[in-house]
Formats: C-alpha cells, sequence, structure tokens
C-alpha cells in the first residue's frame, strides 16, 4: 500500500482527511440540523459557553469506513469486525446524542452488546486476566465471553465519562493508540498497527475541529464508538500476541479506567448513582482549581481547551509504563498502583485547595459540597 512521505499510510491519511471534512462539514450546516444535535450549554457538566454540535462521532465513522476501503486485505480483516461490532454503541450513542433520551443503562448494554458481537464475528474473548483465580473461570467459554463484553463496555463508557474538555478524550484516545501502534510495531505485527494509524488518523481529523476552538464535540456516539475501538484493539492484541501481560492493555488506557473507578467509588461515598453526573472529575477540578490560576485573564475557552491540553499527560504516564514493559505483569501491576496513587494524591491536594502557585498565594479551605454547589461558570 502506498505510503504518503514514506511513513504515512494512504489509508490513515484519507481517514484522517475524511473525518476533517465531515467535521467541518457538520458545523458548517449546524443551522439545519442543530435543533436536533447540538449540544445545550446548560447542566451540571457542562463548561462550553454556546451550544454545539455534539456529532462528531459521525466524521470519526466515516474516516474510519473511508480508511476500511483503501486498506490491504489483511487490514480489512481486522478493521471489518471492528466496525461491524462498534455499531450498537454508536447508533445508540448516535441516538442520546440527537434525543437525548437514551437511559445509561440502555447505553452500556448497548456497549456490551458491540464486545458480545466482536466475539460473535471473530470468536476472540479475552482468556487470560493474569489474575489468579480468575484465570481458572476465564477458561470456560462463557465466562469469557461475559468478561470481555463487561471490560469492552467498561473502557467505552470509560471514554466517554472523560470527554468533558476540548481537545481531552480525542487527545487522550490518540495517546492510548499510539501506545497500541508502538506496542504492536515492537512485537513485529504491522497490520494491527497499521489499523491503530487508521484509527489514530480519523480521530486526528476531528480534533482538529475540537481542540482549541471547540466547533464540535465527540458526542456519546463518538466517545462510545472509539472507546470499544480501543477495548477491541486490546483483545486483538491479547489473542495475537499470548507473551502480553492482560495489564498492559488495561494500563494503556489507565487514565480513563482509573477516572471511572474514582468517580464510582467518590459517588457511591455521596450516596449517588454510578451514573449521576457531577463537576468533581479530576478534569474538572483542573480547570476550576488549577487553570483558572494559571490564566487568570484568559478566556472560558482558552481555559476549556488549556484544560484538555493539560490533562493529556495523565493519560501519557501509564501508556509509556505499558508499552515500556508489556510482557512483564509484575512491573505493569506495580506501574498501575504508582498511577492511582498519583492520581489520588493531585485529586486530594485539588478539593483541599491547597495547590501552592508562588510564595504569595494564600491558602483556602472550602468545603467540597459548598464548592461543588457554585454556579457561577469560569
Amino acid at each position: 500500500m502506498l505510503d504518503i512521505l514514506g511513513f504515512i499510510p494512504l489509508p490513515a491519511l484519507v481517514a484522517g482527511c475524511v473525518a476533517l471534512l465531515v467535521a467541518l462539514l457538520l458545523v458548517v450546516t449546524q443551522g439545519w440540523h442543530g435543533r436536533h444535535t447540538m449540544d445545550s450549554d446548560e447542566g451540571i457538566q457542562k463548561f462550553h459557553t454556546e451550544p454545539t454540535p455534539r456529532v462528531g462521532g459521525i466524521a470519526i465513522a466515516a474516516g474510519v469506513l473511508a480508511g476500511y476501503l483503501l486498506a490491504n486485505s489483511e487490514r480489512q480483516s481486522l478493521l471489518g469486525p471492528l466496525i461491524l461490532a462498534g455499531i450498537p454503541a454508536f447508533a445508540f450513542g448516535l441516538l442520546e446524542d440527537i434525543t437525548k433520551n437514551v437511559s445509561v443503562c440502555t447505553r452500556l448494554l448497548a456497549t456490551m452488546g458491540s464486545g458480545f458481537l466482536g466475539w460473535a464475528i471473530t470468536d476472540y474473548s479475552i482468556t487470560d486476566a493474569n489474575v489468579w483465580g480468575l484465570d481458572w473461570l476465564l477458561s470456560f467459554s462463557l465466562v469469557s465471553i461475559v468478561f470481555t463484553a463487561f471490560a469492552v463496555g467498561g473502557i467505552a463508557n470509560a471514554i466517554n465519562i472523560i470527554d468533558g474538555f476540548n481537545g481531552l478524550s480525542a487527545g487522550t484516545v490518540l495517546i492510548i493508540l499510539a501506545a497500541f501502534g508502538a506496542m504492536t510495531t515492537a512485537l513485529g505485527d504491522p497490520d494491527l498497527a497499521r489499523v491503530c494509524l487508521v484509527l489514530a488518523g480519523a480521530v486526528a481529523g476531528f480534533l482538529l475541529v475540537n481542540w482549541p476552538l471547540g466547533k464540535i464535540f465527540l458526542g456519546d456516539g463518538g466517545a462510545y464508538f472509539v472507546g470499544f475501538s480501543l477495548a477491541w484493539l486490546a483483545v486483538l492484541v491479547l489473542h495475537r500476541h499470548a507473551e502480553v501481560s492482560a495489564w498492559a492493555p488495561m494500563l494503556v488506557c489507565g487514565f480513563p479506567v482509573l477516572e471511572v473507578l474514582f468517580s464510582i467509588a467518590r459517588r457511591r461515598r455521596r450516596n449517588l448513582s454510578p451514573g449521576d453526573p457531577d463537576r468533581l472529575h479530576l478534569h474538572s477540578l483542573v480547570k476550576r482549581r488549577l487553570v483558572r490560576r494559571l490564566l487568570p485573564k484568559a478566556s472560558n475557552l482558552a481555559r476549556n481547551s488549556a484544560t484538555g491540553a493539560i490533562m493529556w499527560s495523565a493519560a501519557l504516564i501509564p501508556a509509556l509504563i505499558a508499552v515500556q514493559w508489556p510482557a512483564k505483569t509484575y512491573m505493569l501491576v506495580l506501574g498501575f498502583v504508582v498511577c492511582a496513587l498519583l492520581y489520588s494524591a493531585v485529586y486530594a491536594r485539588l478539593t483541599q485547595f491547597r495547590w501552592c502557585f508562588s510564595a504569595a498565594t494564600k491558602r483556602t479551605v472550602i468545603p467540597v459540597k459548598q464548592w461543588a454547589l457554585e454556579k457561577e461558570k469560569s
């Protein structure tokens, strides 16, 4: 397959161009479809200041499909099942983007359904988690299939949870795809590495419109589709390379995984459902407690995009650890623990309002509940 400039595969380049063009088209034509596709600026987790199209997933799906059409047969055999199995996750997410009336439970089941459909098409499932006892259970086909569907649904929803600021989710996904690409290249699997590049091309095309100007959002359809794609790449890596620890792909996706785990724990402590929205995600705190002080005179748009860029570091650290030691379970487990402790430490500093920027900064402590009730937009 022809490569552009010697290193950019044509399918990946076309995927990026198609995604970019479709994203721009959706922005230009928002006057026609906006009454259905706009994301309101009202809501507890809304940080933008004007209604914005939330159907960026359409651009990414179009880009991936274009890349598939130009890929060779080996890579089509990997991309085809991914696209087909991702339809339920994308469709139900897009339905929520348009109707705003699809329950969290329904969307979770749809993403799990994509995991089940992936197994039905390919017969691939997770059979080894590198956890004593669980590996024995995964030797039973039914347990393996259910576990795979649950893991796939979890990652897909994790990407949706971190979709809070311009560039945050798309940039995180690009880092994860780069990590999977580097890992599969080192493992001598160029076909799977090129699949990562096609997906990355489509996400990058969307990102150019999403960050830093925030002209279009990923939406649930886009978040679920790219989240499913990452989860299915993890399944493919484990299936094609038995030497890779199951902890490696989980650590590659470390930031969204940790965000989900900490969010569930936080909401349980506050007697809330895990699906209830709040403004206490790490990225929300970074904007309100860190970026607002670093950029006191900046516009809300600038702060929004700066927050997304700063949070990319949270995705980069665990991904680098996974790429460095993909087959060493003990190092990966240690890396996951270190990342969890780092997350917890940063979160504690931000919630206690004790982050110092200079010797002149005064420390003031405000109860988290009081802060959460603040209604002003920064």
